[in-house]
């Protein structure tokens, strides 16, 4: 399914008031490469010269001040004309075109941060895998223990007195420890450098027959664990293979193309602030070339776990990230609308165009493709690093 971007699709809803800043590949004569931009509203500007990775620019001490104040700033073409050249099909390889907005950060995610995911998550378990049963289990346990763990706060007393009584009625799984537990579900979802960016190709892997967006926030993280900005990313994961096992976790998270993250960064400052962040909403739509169309949202309220302290179980005193990270923060939105046969529930297909949007981080628009079929990825840290020292930018 073909789809554009322009910047009344892809922006905030503000536009360009707050503080904007992304990645881009820059082409010159010897074959360019990514640089850090700050988007306004007269153009976007390559600002590498002052800062070569975005991991530099986030772990400065100010970064929305770092960036209004950098002398070094090239305009390389306004937002309309560099967002329409990022759509693969109509690139043209000599100008611009936008990249996901991190680099060097680890890439990490936390899980069952929504009581509704948590609900899924168990009923992917107790079916193990097949889609063809999710229903009758999603009915059995929203008897069983749907109202049970609404409102739960995850870690507190009451919380563990459920654990009891959930044990003792044969219930308790992995997922619930996280859910309503002391501690969150954090792991890694990609490797640093690895992130697909606006109008790229997200990847289902061939074997999949049960899979799904997963929208969320994304939390940017400096070194020293402090919050400096957000974005929106996609979780992409597959239910066949968690399923079966938590332990094949890793198997259904990370795969090639399986985290979108864009468009681009905001920035904390006077115009937007974590509890801005702990307000919003985010969307989902997902159109297919069946002309199925499913839509969705997700309510940062409603998290069972507050972002800061999911960063604090993440970035602390027994590990560290020097390079900063992005944490997912997880979403209430698992997709039961069927899609095809009664009972089977969603899965994407070839070509779905999914977009995840919010108000004041933007739009990031992604179509799905075979992890196999998709674009290789091959630009890593290493040859990020050799890039910038040719381009003599470290």
């Amino acid at each position: 399914m073909e789809f554009t971007l322009d910047a009344e699709i892809v922006l905030p809803e503000d536009g360009c008031a707050g503080a904007l800043v992304g990645r881009a590949w820059v082409p010159d004569a010897n074959g360019g490469g990514p640089s850090v931009v700050a988007i306004a509203e007269h153009g976007v500007y390559d600002i590498s010269q002052a800062f070569p990775t975005s991991a530099d620019l986030m772990n400065a001490a100010d970064p929305a001040f770092a960036i209004a104040n950098t002398g070094a700033a090239i305009r390389l073409g306004g937002v309309d004309a560099i967002l329409a050249n990022t759509v693969p099909d109509a690139r043209d390889p000599t100008r611009p075109w936008f990249l996901a907005p991190i680099d060097l950060q680890c890439i990490k995610a936390a899980g069952v941060t929504f009581m509704d995911s948590l609900m899924e998550r168990l009923i992917e378990e107790l079916a193990k895998g097949d889609p063809g049963g999710a229903q009758g289990v999603r009915e059995t346990l929203a008897k069983e223990i749907g109202a049970d763990i609404s409102g739960v706060r995850p870690g507190s007393e009451e919380a563990a007195r459920l654990k009891e009584s959930l044990t003792g009625r044969g219930l308790w799984s992995p997922y619930l420890e996280v859910g309503i537990g002391p501690d969150a579900e954090v792991f890694s979802k990609a490797q640093p450098m690895s992130a697909v960016g606006l109008g790229a190709e997200i990847g289902i892997p061939k074997f999949s027959t049960w899979n799904n967006p997963e929208p969320e926030a994304v939390l940017v993280v400096d070194c020293r664990g402090k919050i400096v900005g957000a974005t929106l990313g996609n979780d992409v994961n597959l239910r066949d293979m968690e399923g079966r096992s938590a332990l094949l976790l890793n198997r259904a998270k990370d795969n090639n193309g399986s985290c979108a993250i864009g468009p681009f960064i905001r920035l904390f400052d006077s115009t937007f602030s974590l509890d801005d962040l702990e307000r919003v909403e985010i969307s989902l739509a997902v159109e297919g070339e069946d002309q199925f169309t499913m839509v969705g949202t997700s309510h940062m309220s409603l998290m069972s776990r507050k972002p800061a302290d999911l960063v604090a179980q993440t970035i602390n005193e027994n590990h560290q990230y020097p390079d900063g990270l992005v944490l997912m923060t997880g979403t209430m939105f698992a997709p039961a609308q069927d899609r095809g046969a009664p009972g089977q529930g969603f899965t994407h297909r070839l070509g779905d165009v999914v977009a995840i949007a919010s108000p004041p981080l933007g739009a990031l628009i992604n179509r799905v493709n075979h992890c196999d079929e998709i674009e290789p990825w091959r630009f890593g840290v290493g040859a990020l690093m050799r890039n910038l020292s040719a381009r003599k930018l470290i």
